[in-house]
């Protein structure tokens, strides 16, 4: 039997390990879509609460079935050995008196003795209106606070990720919209959480979707240097200034310091924005501003576009009408670095116009080239052509489109 010293060290040791490291303060913003069987994310997040044993209360909130999505997530997170339970705090959730639950004492206590937070995917509105209606934070809130205050983990999916700027979008699906213009407090934004600090904006479904289209009409609005925006089934790992990709794919990074826009135009628009794809593995510090990639890209290919004996992989690259389609910025960041060509171009448009689209002609032009510091690393070790790419440059202006855009060749015209 152990002397009593030995045994109070022994528990001592083990209460460290499983609180983690202390003032680790981790978010863990997923870019929505999480498959229940990418266990690289679900483990990873209960490891960084402690690992194995680590309670998580875990908040269906936002979701449309909140017993289902709550089902859902407890599984993926007890079979990565955490201790999970369902907070049955949601509005859409049928037999719970909602602002009982939200202020029940008890539940509250529980919520605080965990050492990791989790918020499903849906309608980020529900989380705001819920736990923090009207600006003002619940105790429910402060109890999520003091777990992430205390070191704990923070994580969420979709709308569990948006929440976590001090800025959200409430509900802006159209980021076409959201570049000419249509950005109101309240609709298409609203207050976050701010898990992730006051200077770091988050967006989710980001690459799928073509979300920088709104994400830069909004860092411009509200004053945002840096905008980092996560791709479905991937998380960004945000802790100390330091952020790390893992999951299926990646993150973009947006920095507008040294960005400028000409307030005279009537539209939007941007010069000199810097725009880095980190890839699944890769860390960035956001205080020194440099990218480690992954063991597998600094194992493989450096690409240094002004390096003397560049050769490049691309002879050309080509023109993209649809800069907001399905990864198209983060296809062309790839193709144009490791090309012999200094820019790509393309446009973001409305190809069939909706009634209520008061600029329907109004069009943006984006200009990606590379700057003096554009690097990147290549490796086909994931089973594809992956590309992390740091520091290109971006050019956003306004332009109008003329309709018809096209007009079909008359076989009574002589050919081109």
């Amino acid at each position: 039997m152990l002397p009593l010293r030995q045994s109070l060290l022994a528990l001592f040791s083990a209460a460290l390990l499983q609180a983690g490291p202390a003032g680790a303060q981790t978010a863990i913003a997923i870019g929505g879509a999480l498959k229940f069987d990418n266990d690289a994310v679900w483990k990873r997040i209960v490891d960084e609460a402690g690992g194995p044993g680590a309670r998580f209360a875990v908040f269906a909130t936002a979701a449309g079935n909140p017993e289902r999505s709550a089902r859902q997530i407890i599984e993926a997170l007890n079979r990565n050995g955490a201790q999970a339970e369902h907070i049955p705090v949601a509005p859409r959730l049928k037999g719970e008196d909602l602002q009982a639950r939200l202020h029940d004492p008890a539940l509250i206590a529980r919520v605080r003795e965990s050492r990791g937070v989790y918020f499903s995917g849906g309608a980020q509105e529900l989380i705001v209106d819920t736990l923090q209606p009207g600006g003002r934070p619940t105790e429910m809130l402060k109890a999520i606070w003091s777990v992430f205050e205390r070191g704990g983990v923070v994580a969420g999916s979709s709308a569990g990720a948006a929440i976590m700027s001090r800025t959200m979008f409430r509900d802006a699906q159209d980021a076409l919209k959201v570049l000419k213009g249509q950005l109101r407090e309240g609709i298409e934004t609203d207050r976050g959480l701010g898990f992730v600090g006051p200077d770091l904006f988050i967006d989710q479904h980001f690459l799928k979707r073509g979300r920088f289209g709104r994400m830069l009409p909004l860092m411009q609005a509200q004053g945002y240097r840096l905008g980092l925006g996560v791709e479905e089934n991937s998380a960004a790992i945000i802790r100390g200034g330091e952020i790390e990709v893992i999951g299926a794919k990646g993150a973009l990074l947006v920095d507008l310091g040294q960005a400028t826009h000409d307030a005279k135009l009537a539209a939007f628009n941007v010069r000199g924005a810097s725009l880095s794809y980190l890839d699944r593995g890769d860390r960035h510090s956001l205080k020194s501003g440099l990218t480690t990639p992954s063991p597998h890209k600094s194992k493989d290919l450096f690409i240094d576009p002004h390096a003397a004996g560049f050769k490049p992989y691309f002879k050309s690259v080509p023109f993209y009408p649809d800069m907001l389609g399905d990864t198209t910025i983060v296809n062309a960041m790839g193709q144009l670095l490791d090309s012999p060509a200094s820019e790509a171009r393309g446009l973001a448009f409305s190809g069939q116009p909706l009634a209520d689209d008061a600029k329907p002609d109004l069009a943006f032009e984006f200009r990606l080239y590379k700057g003096p510091d554009t690097r990147g690393w290549f490796t086909g070790a994931f089973g594809g052509e992956d590309y992390t790419v740091v520091r290109m440059q971006l050019d956003v202006q306004p332009v109008q489109i003329r309709r018809p855009l096209y007009l079909p060749i008359n076989a009574a015209q002589p050919k081109p």
